[in-house]
């Protein structure tokens, strides 16, 4: 048993419990949240890889395996028989996406410390309990389990831009609860549907069912849980029909909060598309939905960022849009496609966060979103404006910067499976990237500054500098360096193409 895998979902809930009951104490709030932020990261990256088994049992395998990345469970029992224990399982994939999104949270929780005047608490609740959601996620090999904890955080994620203070925030988060009144018992109705036809909510046993013949793959009632889980994916990650609302919950959030929320989105994206695709590979139309909702998550952000003139929401629909390479990444099936797929995932989560990070200094000066009131701030804040537009080069794939790495893999990943138009379509939505965001650069920093427009006579505070440069190292490492990332990822690729 290694202890430390359980710890990295119980370390931040449980500070996070502590943290909600001191609510302005801002010495206490302080310590804690910077001892705890410390520990996202630092835990996954010493845990040891393994198999942790909450309730007593190894559910169906007395035997199992751990490859690079995801279990392979061997047994000859009898399948049909639930069990009520979760099982995490913690893999090299799964260590070098959760040291990531501690990574990223960190840094927010960091910066949230001097971005408020008094340190909130119940702020830094909410970030840890949704970094310890999808963690959790990550972790889970237990779909009932995963999906309490897909609430958990989005119930983090709309309390998130409730305590923002940005106007019309509390209209945006209603409307994202009253779709996830929808989506979310449409979710718990297919894994419902799974364990009526499997007997089991674990994710492996569910695999083995269907593998061996235990239960017809073909079943009406395994094809509608396959669209119901499908359905929640789409709301929980912000694609096509809920690009809208998620890119307006980015908008309404303090920058680190938005950072926090697209590193939830990724990871969610990741998580659930994975179960997807263990569950229910066998299904072509599952592949093709896959890949045609993320063609349309790509062209409709993109063109929705063009239109925008507020740049929390241009990095929002962005945002949207790098969802579709994911998704590119994993429709595809293959070892190479879904190994660029969660590479790219990662290279999003940080370049975005890097992205609403570094644009939120322009709030910190102006307090103004609206590029047709901003002007001039290449003069006002010249370290910050060259961060920022590293993030922007590395957004739209320019080399030497990790997104070109993952997206070309994605490329090339299309075209050994014969979808050339893919690859295409790819290459140009990253032009198009690349231009919409040299217009917002342009439009912010470099045409002259409006006589009306008024700037405060503050420096940016240390840490959001220097976030953004450790956002930019790893940008350069994953680009120069890519085997870095993909040695992590390629045993969960192939265990699942």
């Amino acid at each position: 048993m290694n202890y430390l895998i359980p710890l990295m979902v119980v370390i931040p809930i449980t500070c996070a419990l502590f943290l909600n009951l001191l609510h302005e104490r801002t010495r206490t709030v302080k310590a804690i949240s910077i001892i705890v932020a410390l520990a996202l990261p630092t835990v996954p990256l010493i845990a040891n890889y393994g198999v942790q088994y909450f309730g007593g049992y190894p559910p169906l395998a007395q035997n199992p395996t751990i490859a690079v990345g995801l279990p392979t469970l061997i047994t000859g029992t009898a399948l049909n028989i639930f069990h009520p224990a979760i099982t995490y399982v913690f893999g090299s994939a799964q260590k070098l996406m959760i040291v990531i999104l501690g990574f990223i949270a960190l840094f927010a929780i960091y910066i949230s410390l001097y971005e408020v005047k008094k340190a909130s608490g119940v702020y830094a609740y909410l970030m840890l309990m949704g970094t310890a959601s999808i963690i959790a996620m990550l972790l889970s090999d237990d779909i009932f389990n995963l999906y309490v904890f897909f609430e958990i955080a989005a119930l983090a994620q709309v309390g998130i831009v409730l305590v923002s203070k940005v106007d019309y925030n509390y209209e945006t988060a209603l409307k994202y609860m009253i779709l996830g009144s929808i989506a979310s018992p449409l979710l718990l109705i297919g894994i419902a549907l799974l364990l009526g036809v499997t007997g089991n909510v674990n994710i492996t046993d569910i695999v083995y069912s269907i593998q061996h013949g235990l239960v017809n793959p073909q079943s009406p009632v395994l094809l509608m849980a396959c669209s119901l889980i499908i359905f929640g994916w789409l709301y929980g990650t912000g694609l096509p029909p809920f690009h809208t609302i998620k890119s307006a919950m980015y908008s309404k959030a303090l920058p680190t909060g938005a950072a926090l929320l697209q590193a939830f989105s990724v990871f969610s994206f990741v998580a659930i598309g994975i179960i997807i695709l263990r569950i229910f590979s066998y299904l072509p139309f599952a592949h093709i939905f896959i890949i045609g909702i993320s063609l349309v998550a790509m062209t409709l952000g993109i063109t929705m960022a063009i239109t925008q003139t507020d740049f929390k929401r241009l990095i929002a629909y962005l945002a949207v849009g790098e969802l579709g390479y994911i998704g590119i990444g994993l429709g595809l099936g293959t070892a190479l496609g879904i190994t660029a797929g969660l590479f790219q995932a990662v290279n999003e989560a940080v370049i975005t966060a890097f992205l609403f990070i570094g644009f939120g200094t322009i709030m910190y000066k102006t307090k103004e979103t609206d590029m047709r009131k901003l002007g001039g701030m290449l003069v006002e804040t010249p370290k910050s404006a060259l961060l920022v537009l590293l993030a922007g080069l590395a957004m739209a794939g320019v080399p030497p910067f990790n997104a070109f790495q993952s997206k070309l893999m994605l490329v090339q990943a299309s075209l050994n499976s014969g979808l050339p138009e893919i690859a295409i379509i790819m290459v140009l939505l990253s032009i198009v990237t690349f231009m919409t965001f040299m217009r917002a650069f342009h439009t912010i920093y470099l045409r002259p500054k409006p006589a009306d427009l008024e700037i405060k006579n503050e420096k940016i505070p240390n840490i959001t500098l220097v976030a953004m440069v450790a956002f930019l190292v790893v940008c350069l490492v994953f680009g120069l360096f890519p085997q870095i990332a993909t040695n992590f990822l390629q045993g969960m690729a192939m265990s699942i193409a």
